[in-house]
Parts: C-alpha cells; structure tokens; sequence
C-alpha cells in the first residue's frame, strides 16, 4: 500500500495518479495524553491503519495526485539516521574532490569506521514544501537515497532478522550545505531531509536490495545507481544502528547515496524516481524567498 500525507494533515491511499482521502482510517490509532510517545503513533499502528484505509477507500473522496501538496508522510519520527559514504564510487568521489572533502580528503572514511550519523527532525520536509537553501554562498548539494522507515522498536538486531523491523520505505534527499562543520550541522537545516513523496509498505518491496534509482535537477541526469551496490546493505545498516540506539517506530533511516552529487541553487527543480516506490518532484528556492 502507498500512503501519504497531503494538504492540512489528510491521509491519503495513493492509487495511480488518485490520491483517496482515508484519514479517518486514523481514527483506531491508541488515544494518548501528555507526556506523549517519542516514536511515530501512526507507524507503530500502521497494518491496523492500512486495514482500515483499504476499507474506507471504497468510498472515500478521490483528488488527482498532481493537485495536492505533499507532506513528509512520516509526521513524527523519533530520530533520523544517515549513513555516510555508503557507495565506493561515492567514497572515490568525496574523497577526490575539493569541493566536497573541504580539504579534509584524509577524514573521508569508510562507513566502517565513522559510523551513522544523526539529523535533526526539524530538518524534515516533503517534497511539497521544496528546500530552502539558507547559506547560498556556498555550495549546497543534492544527494538520492533509499529511505527505511522502521515499524518496531528493536536493540541488537541481528542480520538474518533486521528487514522484519522495516514498516515501510520512501525516497530521501539527504541535502548538505559544504564546508567544514560537522555532517550534522551541515544537514541538519531547515527543509534539508526531504522525505517522500508517499510510504510505500514494506510488502511491496520485493527487493530492496535491487532497487535502482536517478536524480536529475532541471532535466539533466546526475544520480544513477541500484540499492546492490551499498557498502553495508540495509540490514547491516539496522543491525549497526540498533548496536547503539534503540530503534522505534517511525525512526527514518537513510542509507547513503552514490555517485553523482552535485549544487543546487534557487529555481532549480530536483526529481527523483525509484523502482517500485515512485518519483517526486521537488523546488529549490531561497529560505527567505
């Protein structure tokens, strides 16, 4: 099932270029009261929400995709992680050039050694919102990944059973601005994890393993490669994770981009497309514009 958030905070089922209003499916979510969960409540609930989506669908009010904006389709995640140079040709790439390492080439590591890192929440868009590039004189990049959004709370995960954790996955845009502060000041600006443009339930993943994936800004391809090249795969990367944090439903994972980053800057326009999970469209402007 695809689902997304849309408009003033509606759930909608994603059918085609038809997005179905089901946000009553919200209703058999658990009351709560303050001090409220620190994970997301509709992820942790998310087959009892889906059951109830495709049972209003039915019936529920039909809009065209292309005439909704839309949200993150996660609200409320605990914490977003993001591996770092989780491609070799992206690590070849860092590493060789000035504008990304910031004359730190021997600091760019292998994703062995320098781990995950964390990105604030407030950081996170979807697509309809676009990115607002807040530091325009220097370069500020664009960089696809695979997004893994997790659906129960999990310690010490082991590989043969980390995919069991996954609820669902999205497309990320892991945006920097280059320089030489840490990844997650640099990350961690406003509209810089864009999240999108709906969440696709894990079922429906066949493989994430094989997925391949582009990123094109204002038409021209930069960004082209398949999930089976990742240094550490997706379970790896949970069962990396979980060795440190506690992982809870909703928590965003992104896995790393490849090849091919490059600057954006005011008017551009990045589009991103996925095997089996989709394509959004997103603009850059200028923050305060």
């Amino acid at each position: 099932m695809k689902l997304c958030r849309f408009n003033d905070d509606r759930l909608g089922l994603v059918d085609g270029n038809t997005v179905r209003d089901v946000t009553a499916a919200l209703d058999v979510l658990p009351a709560c009261r303050y001090p409220f969960p620190r994970h997301d409540l509709m992820i942790a609930n998310l087959d009892q929400v889906c059951k109830r989506a495709a049972e209003l669908a039915l019936t529920a009010p039909a809009f065209a995709l292309d005439g909704v904006t839309l949200l993150s389709p996660v609200a409320n995640p605990g914490k977003v992680l993001a591996a770092p140079v989780n491609y070799q040709k992206h690590l070849d790439e860092a590493r060789s050039q000035v504008e990304i390492h910031n004359n730190m080439a021997s600091h760019i590591a292998e994703i062995q050694r320098v781990g995950l890192f964390l990105k604030a929440t407030s950081s996170i868009v979807g697509p309809g919102a676009g990115v607002r590039i807040a530091h325009p004189d220097r370069r500020n990049d664009h960089e696809a990944e695979l997004v893994a959004i997790i659906g129960k709370t999990v310690r010490n995960a082991t590989h043969a059973d980390a995919l069991q954790y996954v609820a669902a996955y999205c497309i990320g845009l892991d945006m920097t601005t280059r320089g030489p502060e840490e990844r997650s000041l640099r990350k961690s600006i406003d509209s810089y994890t864009v999240l999108g443009p709906w969440l696709v339930t894990a079922d429906e993943i066949r493989d994430p393993y094989a997925l391949g994936f582009t990123l094109s800004v204002n038409g021209e391809v930069r960004q082209s490669a398949n999930t089976r090249d990742l240094i550490l795969d997706i379970a790896d990367l949970i069962v990396f994770a979980s060795s440190f944090y506690t992982l809870e439903p909703g928590d965003i994972l992104f896995t790393g981009t490849p090849e091919g980053v490059g600057p954006v800057v005011p008017g551009d326009t990045i589009f991103t497309e996925f095997d089996g999970i989709g394509s959004m469209s997103v603009g850059v402007r200028l923050a305060n514009a």
